[in-house]
Order: C-alpha cells, then sequence, then structure tokens
C-alpha cells in the first residue's frame, strides 16, 4: 500500500541528471510503425517501439481488494473517466500512425491501473488547461498526463506517483551550448509551455540570473511543438525546455536537435515526480496508489515502462502527496 510521505530517491543539490531515454532510430509508417529505443543509457540494447494503432497492450487481472476502494458513483459507473493533453508528446501521449489513435506509456499505465479497478478507462484528450478544468468540474476522475507533483497543485488536487520527472534542454544540432545551471541560460531566448513546472522552474532561473547581475531569460511561448521547433531551427530561439523523454525522442526521431542539458522537474535539491491526478478529497488517490504499487510488483509497469524506452525513470512504490516542487526553486 502507497504511504504519504514515504522514502524517495532526492539529488543532493544535483543540477544534471541522467538522460532517461535514448533514441536510435524513428518512426517508420511503411513497416507498421516502430522506432527503436536504447533500453538504457549505454544504447547497446535497442527495443522496437510499436507505433501503429493496433497496440497489443501488457494487460493484468482485476484485484477485487483495491477495486473495493473505488468511490461507489465510480464503480457503478463502469468507467473511468481519464484525461490527458491533446498535444502529440511521444512517447508519453501521442497518435499512432493512423493519426487518430491515441498510444504512448501514459495511456498504457492508465489501462493497466483500471485493469486493476475492473473498470473500463475511456481516455479524453484536451488541452493542457482544460485537464484542470476538467478535474476541477468533476468531468474527469483521474489525469495521467506527464503532471509534475508541485506544492502549489496540492492544495487542488490528490497525487499518486508513478514515474520520475526529469526534464530537457534542446537546441539545434550542433549548437555547442551546454545547460547545467541558471548562468547557461542567461540572456537565451528559450521557448516553454504555459502553465507546466517547466516555465515555473525557468522564471525562477531567470529571477535568479537578475539577483546575481546577469541577464533575465527571454521567455517564449508557442501555440504548438511545430512552430516551436521551426523556431529553434530558425534561430529565433536558443533552447526549447520540455520534459526530457519527449526532447529524446524528437532529438533522435529528427535528427535536427539535441538534448543540451537535463534538470529535476522538482528543483535542483529533490527528485521530481510525475503522478496520477485526482481533484481534492475525490476518494480516488488511495485505490489508484494501490493499483500502481499492485502494477509494479507484478512486473506489469516494468513491461509498460520498457517497451517505451522509459527504463530509467521508473519508481519502487507510489507515493500520495509526496514533496513536491517548492514554490520557488530554492
Amino acid at each position: 500500500m502507497a504511504l504519504t510521505l514515504t522514502a524517495r530517491r532526492t539529488t543532493a543539490a544535483a543540477v544534471a541528471l541522467t538522460t532517461a531515454l535514448v533514441l536510435a532510430g524513428c518512426a517508420n509508417p511503411t513497416d507498421g510503425g516502430t522506432a527503436e529505443v536504447a533500453a538504457t543509457p549505454g544504447g547497446r540494447t535497442t527495443v522496437k517501439i510499436n507505433t501503429s494503432p493496433d497496440q497489443n497492450r501488457v494487460t493484468t487481472g482485476k484485484v477485487d481488494s483495491i477495486a473495493a476502494e473505488v468511490p461507489e458513483r465510480i464503480r457503478k459507473r463502469g468507467t473511468l473517466e481519464l484525461v490527458a493533453s491533446s498535444g502529440s508528446a511521444a512517447p508519453l501521449t501521442f497518435y499512432a500512425t493512423d493519426n487518430k489513435t491515441v498510444i504512448g506509456v501514459e495511456p498504457d499505465l492508465a489501462h493497466l491501473v483500471a485493469d486493476v479497478l475492473g473498470l473500463k478507462p475511456r481516455i479524453n484528450t484536451v488541452s493542457w488547461e482544460n485537464i484542470f478544468v476538467g478535474l476541477d468540474s468533476g468531468k474527469y476522475d483521474a489525469a495521467l498526463s506527464n503532471i509534475t507533483v508541485t506544492e502549489e497543485r496540492k492544495e487542488k488536487y490528490d497525487f499518486a506517483t508513478y514515474r520520475e520527472d526529469n526534464l530537457g534542454f534542446e537546441a539545434k544540432k550542433g549548437s555547442g551550448l551546454k545547460v547545467t545551471g541558471p548562468e547557461d541560460v542567461a540572456g537565451r531566448t528559450v521557448a516553454v509551455s504555459s502553465g507546466t513546472n517547466q516555465e515555473k522552474l525557468l522564471i525562477e532561473w531567470s529571477k535568479e540570473n537578475e539577483k546575481a547581475g546577469r541577464e533575465p531569460v527571454d521567455i517564449k511561448y508557442y501555440q504548438d511543438d511545430s512552430d516551436t521547433y521551426l523556431a529553434l531551427q530558425s534561430g529565433r530561439i536558443d533552447l526549447y525546455l520540455g520534459p526530457n523523454p519527449t526532447a529524446a525522442y524528437h532529438a533522435a526521431t529528427s535528427g535536427k536537435t539535441e538534448v543540451v542539458g537535463t534538470y529535476s522537474g522538482a528543483g535542483a535539491t529533490l527528485q521530481g515526480l510525475i503522478a496520477a491526478t485526482t481533484k481534492k478529497d475525490s476518494g480516488l488517490v488511495k485505490p489508484l496508489a494501490d493499483a500502481l504499487d499492485h502494477v509494479i510488483a507484478n512486473g506489469t509497469y516494468a513491461k509498460v515502462l520498457r517497451r517505451w524506452g522509459l527504463s530509467e525513470e521508473a519508481v519502487t512504490t507510489s507515493e500520495i502527496n509526496p514533496p513536491g516542487l517548492p514554490r520557488t526553486n530554492k
């Protein structure tokens, strides 16, 4: 069973983190839709990712004792209403080669959790901000969408963790840039998505630079990833800060960019964590955490992470509402 504030891995003032995802190929619709990823940072053992709509997902069985913990209104409904970002972010949540089937590590884990709870998963894709609007209104039961645990978010939401959260700075290939701390982005033009913990960290770094007498960060926002990458290639921006798995995936599949620095999603002294997110006191966080602990224990969780090349981001237990990204990155 998951407990609040259980032991967790932290980084003792570490800035750079080991790259969690190393890719060695790209999607090829002509062979059914596959991509090869390195199972470890060494890159010698590769895993072929299925990007076709025929997923053959990893499955597991219902656990009656955990299913009984689910609030009665959800049990009676028989479905688990889940929500994820509609932005295509391989290998987290993205569209298969048919451009309509939602696939990725997040949907796979959502299906596993629903299996344990004996519910049919219904994954709804919406814009990032509407994830939280939908949770607030009760339209959705939970979100599995690369959501970082933060102290601010804990005021409104409950969290059951299921993956480490590492961020990646992506630059044009051959840029010569390296990012290990705030001073490396001083005066640089950096793109980031609004409302994310990446934005919060970048704003804090910019403030630190100004306090130290350095130039602030020139933060830019774009509507979608294609606009961001066009800006990166044209030189309108120097860097793009986003989730490290998506940065590494894009760098490998495009061949035009590279990850030039990584950072914990919770700041310099705490390992960031990604979590299933529910409205506070909805009664769902404990069964979600218990379901996650069950699939971690029975090995199906590891199989899912391995098939998406994310084994390096595995956790050993699901924590309920652990310490998250501080309100200020100190």
